[in-house]
């Protein structure tokens, strides 16, 4: 069956982490991982940063305006990671920056993603929300070089 969806996919905006320290949410997402300071809402208590062409929001709830964030009382989560697509870096520069910042990586592998199989590195930031940081691919058709000879 042939639905006809009224837009096309471009690509993730952003996403939106909870978080009660906005000082240390920033620390992290500009020293370890990069980010770029994006729009700012201090009224709300959210502070977005840039990640490529994405956004990361950062949401604070312990300022007043952000406690319509507040996860339910139920708990759980509801995001088990987010990705974060990179360019071309030496596995030992990042593992030694992640040191210096106290960033312990939870593990490394080798899988696909959208653009194809590469080198990922686990890490969370001080919230508990995993992070995965994926390299350019090995193999962007997601066949392995022996399939391809």
């Amino acid at each position: 069956m042939t639905v006809s969806i009224p837009f096309s996919l471009v690509g993730i905006d952003h996403v939106v982490f909870v978080v009660d320290d906005m000082a240390t949410a920033l620390e992290f997402y500009h020293d370890v991982i990069g980010c770029r300071p994006g729009f700012s809402y201090p009224e709300l208590g959210m502070e977005q940063v840039w990640c490529g062409a994405a956004l990361i929001v950062l949401w604070d709830v312990t300022h007043p305006g952000g406690q319509k964030a507040t996860p339910p009382v139920s708990g759980g989560r509801n995001v088990d990671h987010i990705c974060i697509a990179t360019g071309p870096f030496d596995h030992r520069e990042l593992r030694a920056h992640l040191q210096s910042h106290g960033v312990e990586i939870e593990r490394e592998a080798v899988h696909g993603g959208a653009r194809g199989i590469g080198h990922s590195f686990y890490i969370r930031d001080p919230f508990g929300n995993l992070i995965e940081i994926k390299g350019p691919p090995e193999y962007p058709d997601g066949r392995d070089r022996a399939e391809r000879s």
